[in-house]
């Protein structure tokens, strides 16, 4: 089965908050394979034909319980001033190491499995270091990322742990600022 819209977990479901397990390695087939639709999930969702072809809305990530496993994986793409984008497909990711010095969007955050908007700012650390197996590598991997990746790596992060973005928005001042956070455009 193909992944598309319909068949993200939305936040309206109550088992979007529960917490998922680390995965054995190396992955067991059903897992490679899972990982593998994330990926095709996120990379077709950037192509506006398949998108329209598939029922797919645009992500730059996507974490499993999304799609009902309550596993350990992560799939993040982001863009970067190359031309070709950093991509992450990773299983038992854990931040080994943060800045005290918090980031958020501007504009705050969206995800798929969110269809009502919530304004305001996600605080998270500026800069993350993250210990995983890189599923594409089939290796440890240390991860040092900043600023846009490291907020997007966070985002898909917590949804192992049952955490969606607008836990973060302060409710007394969505968009009260931190000293010193960093504001991404």
């Amino acid at each position: 089965m193909r992944i598309n819209y319909e068949t993200i977990v939305k936040d309206t479901d109550p088992k979007l908050r529960n917490k998922s397990k680390p995965v054995d390695l190396p992955l067991s087939p059903k897992h490679l394979a899972l990982a593998k639709k994330m990926l095709r999930y996120v990379k077709d969702s950037r192509d506006e034909d398949k998108a329209e072809k598939y029922n797919l809305r645009p992500a730059v990530g996507l974490a499993a319980p999304q799609v009902g496993e309550f596993v350990h994986i992560i799939m993040v793409m982001v863009d970067t001033e190359d031309q070709e984008p950093m991509i992450y497909l990773l299983a038992n990711p854990k931040i080994v190491s943060h800045s005290v010095q918090q980031a958020a969007l501007k504009g705050g955050e969206g995800c798929l499995s969110v269809e009502i908007v919530h304004e305001g700012f996600v605080k998270r650390a500026a800069r993350i270091t993250v210990r995983a197996y890189d599923i594409l590598a089939q290796q440890e991997v240390l991860i040092k990322e900043h600023g846009y990746a490291a907020i997007v790596i966070q985002h898909e992060i917590d949804h192992l742990n049952g955490i969606l973005f607008y836990d973060h928005i302060n409710t007394q001042d969505p968009w009260a600022l931190s000293e010193n956070m960093l504001v991404i455009e």
